[in-house]
């Protein structure tokens, strides 16, 4: 079984996301040998370097208020809790297009799952700045993956236009929020799902296959 978990680095229900579909892989263990793939998916592809004062960002893109914001936050702070993901304060949103490339070249070393952990424990986690070269080559450094090619990456610009080619491809399948995962590239589960959803959709789609 391919599963395509197509997510932003910055989207904190992609965090609860991933967590839940790995507890569910958990439970499913070896009735199922699954291939993951993490894909690209820009949240906020328009914001400068220094990024954005959450609050506002959101109440400006969403239309919510401070206290909505809030209450948003604390729900998924505990949906988090639940999966064993624990979100730290957040004060701004950045940038995320640095982060996607390092995570095209960690798939090409086979350590894409583990910077992608690195990466939202960073942002979501210590609300670290996830397009800084800085941050970045400390998660590269987590992930186990070679420092200097690394900041190779990061300086160059290499894998913008694989980036780009991914996330045109994902939104012309009508992916246009996250998580989504597609599953076989023909089923679609959205959203940040609780693991018995994830458990329940894969163990059905197995069965049907």
């Amino acid at each position: 079984m391919r599963i395509d978990f197509v997510s932003d680095v910055s989207c904190p229900w992609c965090a609860v996301g991933l967590h839940a579909l790995e507890r569910a892989l958990e439970r499913v263990g070896e009735d199922l040998k699954v291939e993951m793939h993490y894909q690209p998916f820009e949240l906020n592809p328009g914001l400068e370097p220094e990024g954005r004062d959450i609050v506002e960002y959101l109440g400006q893109k969403y239309g919510k208020t401070p206290q909505e914001i809030a209450a948003t936050q604390a729900m998924i702070r505990e949906r988090g809790a639940a999966v064993g993901f624990a979100f730290g304060p957040r004060t701004r949103t950045w940038n995320t297009f640095d982060a996607h490339r390092l995570l095209h070249w960690a798939g090409l070393q086979g350590r894409q799952r583990e910077l992608k952990h690195a990466l939202l424990k960073a942002y979501h986690g210590e609300g670290r700045n996830p397009g800084s070269s800085h941050v970045l080559m400390d998660c590269a450094r987590e992930a186990g993956l070679d420092a200097a090619e690394a900041q190779a990456v990061i300086e160059s610009g290499r894998y913008a236009q694989d980036v780009r080619a991914q996330i045109a491809h994902f939104q012309s399948l009508g992916i246009h929020s996250v998580p989504s995962v597609i599953v076989d590239g023909r089923h679609l589960i959205q959203g940040g799902q609780p693991p018995e959803v994830f458990e329940q959709a894969l163990r059905q789609i197995a069965a049907e296959a």
